[in-house]
């Protein structure tokens, strides 16, 4: 009997710790205590893993955005004809951010450490998350939207900016600097007066 005990409580203790170490969730959580730390150096798998979780926001971003402009084409929302139309402009542009922001993703999932794509990237999800707050504003858009535009702006400004651009730049600034030697100045002789 004794026996047992110990091996259920051995067999459970196991479980434990094995979901413990295969159970390591990388959510908008994890990354801003990540950027919050001192050490916000990020590993390559935590790279791969901002850049899936920041993909699936815009995944999200494609579906509202999708759903918007069709409430908005059929009628379903009470919005007169000319703010429709500016509304359905501002879509469209969100619609290039969005395939931009993806494109940038697969790029940099090919090659991380690529600066342009990183800035394209940022730039696309600061564009989004600013026309989605001002979506968030409109009584009949913020039923879609909900925490969408607050998630997104997180994901881009503290979590991507501070935790992927940031150190980015810092390396290739690094980099830049050891490229080019500083050249030594010579002194120029002053001319004499007569």
């Amino acid at each position: 009997m004794r026996c047992r005990k110990i091996f259920f409580a051995a067999i459970i203790s196991l479980f434990l710790l094995v979901s413990f170490g295969f159970g390591e969730e990388y959510s908008l959580q994890y990354f801003l205590a990540k950027g919050s730390s001192k050490a916000n150096e990020l590993s390559k798998k935590e790279k791969m893993e901002l850049l899936n979780q920041i993909e699936e926001v815009l995944g999200q971003a494609t579906q509202i955005h999708t759903k918007l402009i069709q409430n908005i084409q059929t009628g379903e929302m009470d919005i007169r004809y000319q703010e429709g139309k500016f509304w359905i402009s501002k879509m469209e542009e969100d619609k290039d951010s969005i395939e931009t922001g993806i494109q940038q993703i697969k790029l940099l999932k090919d090659k991380p450490t690529h600066l342009v794509p990183s800035i394209k990237l940022y730039k696309s999800l600061k564009d989004l998350s600013s026309n989605f707050n001002a979506y968030n504003n409109i009584p009949s858009f913020s039923a879609l939207v909900g925490d969408l535009a607050p998630e997104m702006e997180l994901w881009a400004d503290p979590v991507f900016y501070k935790l992927y651009l940031l150190p980015l730049a810092q390396l290739k600034d690094k980099e830049v600097k050891k490229e080019t030697p500083q050249q030594e100045k010579k002194p120029t002789p002053k001319a004499k007066k007569p």
